[in-house]
């Protein structure tokens, strides 16, 4: 038996180590102060989308999928531009790019809209990946170019007959978002970022439950996410600030949790305090340390850049 042995070489774990420096390094240039929040906590995000793992113990406590919540909390208290490289924990399967307990890079910028933040991120890409400077298109003209249909606008039926054209068959009923999704993950996303990071922005409202509305376009939201070579690195909004709306949103979540026969969760008090209390304006992106890691050194699967995967913790 070989499972005390690390899963990823030493050697790549002493360049996991530079790379990590390097992240710190291009944020304390710019003068964005690094802190810590709790990896444990009473309330966790709604998505339907995102399980959280939880602890039982007199009271039950959820191990963070991201440290958004608590870092909005800091914002609000006056912090500035903040970045955390922390861990994070979702309920899903092990795969080559997934581990249950993954390392998280987010930070928030004072000041900046979802455009500036693509611009410093795209900056950061290219210092860690000596990679070409980034493209960009609209989610809405994605699927256009990709698949010939307008996500905006079409019908449930108009993408069930886009998915069976492309030899996806789905027998369950699914939602509109349901059936973006599959196509984006199973048409569109191998192909992006071949030669060059590309941003998506302006999701569908509907899946941007932390995204201001766009006032150009109140159907989608002020939400953008980064390929590179096929893989989703990044995450990234145009922070919502409004406490009444973010609140309907939590609980809209949550009835879609129960529609999905999912346990409802509890709501951040705390965080939706905090926004009552005042959010300045400001863009964030949480980014996945681990994929980064992966491009950089040439990987294909996470085992590689863990020191102990999920079958060996």
């Amino acid at each position: 038996m070989t499972h005390w042995q690390p899963s990823a070489s030493i050697e790549h774990l002493k360049k996991r180590a530079d790379l990590l420096m390097k992240l710190r390094r291009f944020f304390i240039e710019r003068e964005v102060w690094e802190v810590e929040t709790p990896l444990l906590s009473h309330a966790t995000v709604p998505d339907p989308f995102i399980e959280s793992l939880t602890i039982a113990s007199d009271k039950k406590r959820y191990l963070q999928t991201s440290p958004e919540f608590a870092m909005k909390r800091l914002l609000a208290a006056g912090s500035g531009s903040i970045f955390q490289i922390t861990k994070a924990f979702r309920k899903e399967e092990s795969g080559r790019q997934h581990n249950p307990e993954f390392t998280m890079l987010e930070w928030y910028r004072v000041g900046f809209d979802h455009h500036q933040l693509m611009q410093e991120m795209d900056a950061l890409l290219q210092y860690m990946l000596h990679c070409l400077p980034a493209k960009k298109t609209s989610y809405q003209q994605l699927f256009l170019d990709h698949l010939n249909i307008d996500p905006l606008t079409a019908t449930i039926g108009a993408l069930s007959q886009c998915a069976k054209a492309h030899a996806i068959s789905i027998e369950s009923t699914l939602e509109k978002d349901d059936w973006l999704n599959l196509l984006m993950t199973h048409c569109i996303e191998p192909k992006l970022g071949a030669n060059e990071p590309l941003f998506i922005y302006d999701y569908p409202a509907s899946q941007s439950a932390l995204a201001k509305l766009s006032q150009q376009d109140p159907r989608v939201a002020e939400r953008f996410e980064v390929y590179y070579k096929g893989v989703e690195l990044a995450n990234g909004f145009h922070e919502l600030r409004d406490a009444k709306e973010q609140r309907a949103r939590f609980e809209k979540d949550n009835q879609l949790r129960q529609d999905k026969q999912l346990d409802q969760v509890p709501l951040d008090e705390f965080f939706l305090q905090a926004l009552a209390h005042g959010l300045p304006d400001c863009a964030g992106v949480a980014l996945g340390v681990d994929r980064l890691v992966m491009l950089a050194l040439g990987v294909e699967d996470i085992k590689q850049v863990l020191s102990f995967d999920f079958s060996r913790a």
